[in-house]
């Protein structure tokens, strides 16, 4: 009989990336696969490869009615999981963090069924901490994976973090860095959330560059709606040929191009890169949680494959030297790229899903 996965995500790209990349692969391998998220997690999940999907009631909350709050939307919806996992006869349930996944792995856990999470960051994320002791197996994206309690500590299998298999094409090519006089192509990313820095930002430290390597730029750029029009005009005024779109949605296209990749130190970020062996100049979310971004991006830079600007150093022109630095020197962004490539996992999914089985067999 054909065995099934609940795979349990919360509502970000960076707990759904790495969630579909295992869903898709289990699929191949057989499976099937059911989506169990919230509300969030649906906008993330248009192409999900799921023959259904749970909506689980989750929350989180502060302060004692919040509290408490929180708890009966989280009681009600591990009823609502294990009422699920029987209907469906669940043979195995991972979970990828955020709120959504709590009340599907306490399901599973308190009705003895084979249990995975799978954290992507370098810091163990605040769901995953307190789940971690009680389920059977935990996988990390990271060789180091900080704030895991005791009862973890040793124990995690480093699998990295599954990539879309459009972004684990780019591992089998090969970088080329820019020739003398050449264009030179530089990818600005943004994450969701505290973009507005490198909307803003990144324009002025690319226009204030030498004139010669200026009109050599060739830049890709994610902004905010409400920072377009600025930065378009920067790049403008510049003389520097520029898109600047509030998404791309052909992300492997642009990576593929790319020379030089400017932007956040998410785990999925950070994934991609590695695995399209690209240089970056990584500048962590100063409001992430447990300041996870910063140690993801740590990871890069003691490889030799990212330079990191934390957000209380970046000024317009610390940010231009170091990008002056990096895009007048070909060899030294070649050796970036040897780097991150050195710390790729590019068959994470496989990893995690050999994982997935063996715990199902137990």
């Amino acid at each position: 009989m054909t065995q099934l996965c609940v795979v349990a995500a919360g509502g970000t790209g960076g707990h759904m990336f790495p969630a579909e990349a295992l869903a898709r692969e289990l699929a191949a391998r057989g499976w099937r696969v059911v989506l169990a998220t919230d509300h969030r997690g649906e906008q993330y999940a248009h192409a999900f490869p799921a023959e259904e999907r749970l909506a689980l009631d989750a929350a989180t909350g502060s302060g004692p009615l919040g509290l408490i709050k929180a708890g009966v939307a989280i009681f009600k919806g591990v009823m609502q999981a294990r009422e699920a996992f029987d209907r469906l006869g669940a043979d195995v349930v991972v979970g990828f963090g955020g709120y959504p996944s709590a009340p599907a792995l306490v399901a599973a856990v308190t009705s003895q069924r084979p249990t995975v999470i799978h954290e992507q960051n370098a810091v163990l994320g605040r769901t995953n901490r307190i789940l971690a002791p009680y389920v059977g197996e935990v996988a990390s994206s990271f060789p180091t994976l900080e704030r895991a309690p005791a009862r973890v500590q040793g124990r995690s299998h480093v699998v990295g973090s599954p990539v879309r298999s459009e972004i684990r094409a780019l591992f089998d090519r090969v970088y080329a860095a820019p020739v003398d006089g050449g264009p030179i192509q530089v990818l600005v990313t943004g994450g969701s959330q505290g973009a507005r820095i490198l909307s803003e930002t990144t324009p002025r430290a690319l226009a204030a560059l030498p004139e010669a390597l200026r009109r050599r730029l060739k830049v890709q750029q994610q902004s905010r709606p409400e920072t377009l029009e600025t930065a378009r005009q920067i790049y403008l005024e510049a003389g520097i040929e520029a898109e600047v779109a509030p998404f791309f949605r052909d992300m492997a296209e642009r990576l593929s191009k790319a020379h030089l990749v400017v932007g956040r130190s998410g785990a999925s970020t950070c994934a991609e890169l590695a695995v399209a062996a690209l240089p970056s100049v990584l500048i962590p979310l100063k409001i992430a949680m447990d300041d996870h971004q910063r140690l993801n991006a740590k990871a890069l830079v003691d490889a030799g494959a990212a330079e990191m600007v934390l957000e209380d150093d970046l000024t317009v022109q610390g940010l231009t030297a170091t990008l002056e630095g990096l895009l007048s020197d070909p060899a030294r962004l070649a050796a970036m790229s040897a780097a991150a490539r050195s710390v790729a996992i590019p068959d994470a999914a496989q990893r995690l899903a050999d994982l997935v089985e063996k715990t199902a067999k137990g």
